[in-house]
């Protein structure tokens, strides 16, 4: 049995200690914001915070965990009012939205240990791959979330995740052409 700490609550894992981290997190957990890219470290997309580091949740197994605080997208913010996300959407930069938990715990790591990183800096750090290319407007929200870190800089709140259960199913009018057509 494996135990750490997920998005600070503890779990034991009762499964191989080899388990790659990514697959207890997906499959054991149901966090799903965690993705699977590569399978090779080299995309990204799997990348959780572990100790404050980011780490490519594909390379490390359950047992390199024990004892560690692992926090994933999920556990950045329940309501995505952590500076990066927020960012994020301010910025416009998701597209096809894959690679985005692992590139915001990328940025969040980034900018706890420097918030004002220079475009060097920026590209040292996020080593994550987009396929759609948005790194200009990722570079302005890591740019702009480490504003809001330093306080130099507020962002209007982008709205909560999720609709009212009342509007989820309420009924939607058909169309229909106007009068007189």
């Amino acid at each position: 049995m494996t135990k750490f700490s997920v998005n600070d609550r503890p779990v034991e894992y009762r499964m191989d200690p080899e388990t790659p981290l990514l697959w207890a997190l997906r499959d054991a957990s149901n966090l799903t914001g965690t993705k699977y890219g590569c399978g090779t470290g080299d995309c990204g997309a799997c990348t959780v915070d572990i100790d404050g580091e980011a780490i490519r949740s594909c390379l490390v197994t359950i047992a390199e965990c024990e004892g560690r605080f692992v926090t994933t997208i999920e556990g950045l913010s329940r309501d995505r009012s952590h500076p990066v996300q927020q960012a994020w959407v301010a910025e416009q930069v998701p597209q096809c939205g894959f690679c985005q938990s692992g590139m915001i715990m990328t940025a969040a790591a980034l900018l706890r240990k420097n918030s004002n990183p220079g475009d060097a800096e920026i590209d040292a750090a996020m080593t994550n791959i987009c396929r759609c290319g948005t790194y200009p407007r990722i570079r302005a929200a890591i740019r702009l979330a480490g504003r809001v870190l330093r306080g130099e800089e507020r962002i209007a709140a982008a709205p909560p995740p999720g609709i009212r259960p009342e509007d989820a199913a309420r009924a939607v009018p058909a169309l229909r052409p106007p009068p007189g057509r």
